[in-house]
Parts: C-alpha cells; sequence; structure tokens
C-alpha cells in the first residue's frame, strides 16, 4: 500500500489560505507518523505471510511433511484475510492501486454528503430544545460557576485579566471619535429624555424633609455677606448718589449710608446664627414653593425644559462633554492598564467576582434563577439558531479541500485501521489453520 503524501502545510505557500482542517489538527505530523508505521507493519505481516507461504509450498511438496501444509494453510488464509482487509481499508480513502473501481475512495467521492449527514446528525441528536432542556435539567451552572470564581487562584485572576484586558482592547481599537459621538448622543439623548421639573422638585423636598437645606441656607446667607463686604464702597457710592441735595450737605449720606450697610450685616448675622429667624423661615418658604411648583405647576416645568433645552443646544454644553468623555476613556483606559496585576479596576472586578462566586453556591434563590436563566438561554439559541450551526458545520467541511480531509483523517484513525489488517490477517491465518485441521481429521 503506497503511503499517502500529506498535505502541504500552508507556510510553504503564502498564496494559498491555510484549510481549517489543518488549523484544528492536533499534533501536526504526529498522526500521520503513527500510522505510517503501523501501516509498514500490516504490511510486512502480509509480506512475511507471502514468504511463509512460498516455503511452506516449496518444502511441503519436498519432504511430504503433513506439518508443511498446516503451515501452508495458514499462510495462504492469512494472505488472504490480510489483502481484504487491505482492500476495505483503502477503499476507504482512495482508490486501491489507482484503479476506479465502483464504491471505493468513499471518503473524498462522498465529502459533501458525509458534511450534510454529520450536520443533520448533530442537529438531531444535540441541538434540538428537547435534547437541549434536557441534559441542562442535571446541570448545576450556578455552582459550578460560583466554584470557578472562588477558587483560590488563577480562576477570577484569569477572567479578570480577560474581562479588563478586552476592554481595554475595544477602547484602544475603535475610533475614538465614532465611539465618543456615539456615547455623548446616546448621554444627550437621555438628558434629553428627562422630565427634570418633577426631579427637581422631589429633590427639594427630600432635602428639605431631611434638613439637608440647612446647611445650604447658612451657606448662603455666608456668601451673601462676604458679596456685601466686597461691594461695600459701590453701595456707599450708590446711597451717595441717591441722596438729594440737602442730606448731601448736611452729610447725612454718609450716616446713611453706615446705618444701611450696619443693619444688613447685622440681618445676616442673626440669620446665621439663629435658626427660626424670620428671614431664615422665609427663605424656607420659599424653596418649599419652588419645590412645590417644580412638581405641579406646569408653567414652571414648561420653563425648566425650555432653560434644560438652552442648556444642551449651548455650544459650551458640548464643549464639556467632550471633555467629560475623554476624562472618563482615559481614566477607564489607565485604571484597567494600570500597574501590579491589573490596577485598580482589575482589583475591584476580581473582588466582584469572587462575592458573586459565593453568592452563587450560598444563595438558593439565585442559583435557580441562574440556572433557569442558562437553561432557557441555552434552548432558546437550539431553537432559534440550532439550523444555521448545522448549516455552518456543512458549509464549512464542504468548503475543506478533498485530499487534505482525507490524509488528516488517515492520519488521526490510520493507526487503528492498520490494526484492522494485522488483525485480519492473523485471524484469516487461524481460520485457514482450523479448516486445514478439520480437513485432515475428516
Amino acid at each position: 500500500m503506497n503511503r499517502v503524501t500529506p498535505a502541504r502545510p500552508a507556510g510553504s505557500d503564502p498564496t494559498r489560505p491555510r484549510s481549517l482542517t489543518a488549523r484544528l489538527s492536533i499534533g501536526g505530523a504526529l498522526p500521520a507518523d503513527r500510522a505510517h508505521t503501523t501501516r509498514l507493519v500490516a504490511t510486512g505481516l502480509l509480506v512475511v505471510m507471502a514468504g511463509l507461504f512460498i516455503l511452506a509450498r516449496t518444502m511441503g511438496a519436498e519432504t511430504g511433511q503433513p506439518a508443511w501444509g498446516y503451515l501452508r494453510a495458514f499462510a495462504e488464509a492469512a494472505m488472504v484475510g490480510g489483502l481484504a482487509d487491505w482492500f476495505a481499508v483503502t477503499a476507504l480513502f482512495r482508490h486501491p492501486l489507482g484503479l476506479p473501481i465502483p464504491h471505493t475512495a468513499i471518503i473524498p467521492e462522498n465529502k459533501d454528503r458525509i458534511a450534510d449527514s454529520l450536520a443533520g446528525f448533530l442537529q438531531s441528536n444535540f441541538l434540538t430544545p428537547q435534547v437541549v432542556a434536557r441534559r441542562m435539567a442535571g446541570l448545576d451552572v450556578a455552582t459550578a460557576a460560583g466554584g470557578f470564581l472562588t477558587a483560590p487562584r488563577g480562576a477570577e485572576s484569569r477572567v479578570t485579566a480577560g474581562a479588563t484586558s478586552l476592554i481595554a482592547d475595544i477602547l484602544e481599537s475603535l475610533d475614538r471619535d465614532k465611539l465618543g459621538g456615539m456615547a455623548k448622543q446616546a448621554l444627550r439623548h437621555q438628558l434629553d429624555r428627562i422630565d427634570l421639573a418633577p426631579l427637581l422638585g422631589q429633590m427639594l423636598t427630600a432635602m428639605i424633609a431631611d434638613g439637608r437645606h440647612l446647611p445650604l441656607i447658612e451657606a448662603l446667607l455666608s456668601r451673601t455677606a462676604q458679596t456685601l463686604e466686597a461691594n461695600e464702597d459701590l453701595l456707599r457710592t450708590m446711597i451717595h448718589d441717591r441722596a438729594n441735595g440737602l442730606i448731601r450737605l448736611v452729610k447725612l449720606d454718609e450716616r446713611l449710608a453706615n446705618a444701611v450697610l450696619d443693619g444688613l450685616y447685622k440681618l445676616l448675622a442673626e440669620a446665621v446664627v439663629h435658626p427660626d429667624h424670620p428671614l431664615r423661615l422665609k427663605i424656607v418658604d420659599g424653596l418649599e414653593q419652588l419645590a412645590h411648583d417644580l412638581t405641579h405647576d406646569p408653567v414652571m416645568a414648561a420653563r425648566v425644559e425650555r432653560m434644560k433645552a438652552e442648556i444642551l443646544s449651548n455650544p459650551a454644553f458640548t464643549t464639556w462633554l467632550d471633555a467629560l468623555w475623554e476624562r472618563a476613556r482615559s481614566g477607564l483606559l489607565a485604571a484597567v492598564r494600570g500597574g501590579g496585576s491589573g490596577g485598580a479596576a482589575s482589583a475591584q472586578f476580581a473582588i466582584a467576582l469572587a462575592d458573586l462566586g459565593s453568592a452563587l453556591q450560598t444563595d438558593p434563590r439565585l442559583r435557580l434563577l441562574v440556572n433557569r436563566f442558562s437553561r432557557r438561554t441555552l434552548v432558546g439559541i437550539a431553537s432559534r439558531y440550532g439550523g444555521q450551526i448545522v448549516r455552518l458545520v456543512s458549509e464549512t467541511i464542504r468548503r475543506w479541500d478533498a485530499r487534505t480531509v482525507t490524509a488528516r483523517i488517515e492520519g488521526a484513525v490510520g493507526r487503528d485501521l492498520q490494526f484492522i489488517r494485522i488483525n485480519g490477517t492473523l485471524v484469516g491465518g487461524l481460520v485457514g489453520l482450523g479448516l486445514h485441521a478439520l480437513d485432515m481429521a475428516l
């Protein structure tokens, strides 16, 4: 039997695409080498049987001893068995001796039909919703995932490193302007959809109810006092300009300005110190009224919406969004590409994964939800995409080169097929020996 010439490696010809079979083969030329060695053994055994047959036939005719007849019968039947099995094994992959005998070269001649049969077998026995549901019913996906995530070492680190590296690669590979444009457009769209007035009213109401408005009022009063002090000269000038000539003549304008400023300073100081000061209460009443109007007044709501639309359409807001996106992108890249074993983001992600793994192992409700979700998801995939998956398998096998497929399959299973030849030779010889012994006995 001639040795099959292995398919030329894809690397030897840069213009030739590497076949999927070559990429998927495990061990490279190792299966072909093992099959070749076993093939030589099987062929050598057949040659030995032929030699024994010639020897037994010659010696039996010269000596006439019955023992040579037994050896001749064994060798003759062994040759028949070995040749028959050689023909059967060879017919799977090529035409024996190059002769176009019908029903030989089965694999290369029927590659497309084998692809369709394999695809149908996969769909009927593995990718039907009933089969997937039955298989998933006995699997505890949540516990298995939890055990993986809470493994002492390696598990969550590999997931974390892979996830953070994937995020960084995606951010670096995608176009910065296009991705930023999509992110900014999505943020702008969400802001435009928000009904801002009721939201602000509810927030203000919650602040007043919790007393969180008091620091705001105190800060407002203190800021007003600082502003008044910083603009004291301007106020004195205004009072002087608005006073009539008689008041300025008798120098009462200066005293009037001092009295006004002292009164304002005293009012603000008392309002800061005393919680029940009328000014503070007036401010609180104003805030409560504003919260009510924001929540219930359509006019106020329309006014807030107009202000929001003006802000969103302002070029300054677009500039702010650009800076916000760039800071977010740079910060995320710095976090996932940071030093150590993945940076702060990687460490936080690892902690989150470990917590998730513990929850999956200890929380029955979460485990039930995850198992149910995984079962429904896989059943849905089998139902919706099972046909496309098996069609992909069929089309992929159809595109494979027939010689390459034949060489790889023979390299993978050829060693066992050559043992069939060896066994056929020995079994055939034993059968021939038994028949000869029976014939001699009768």
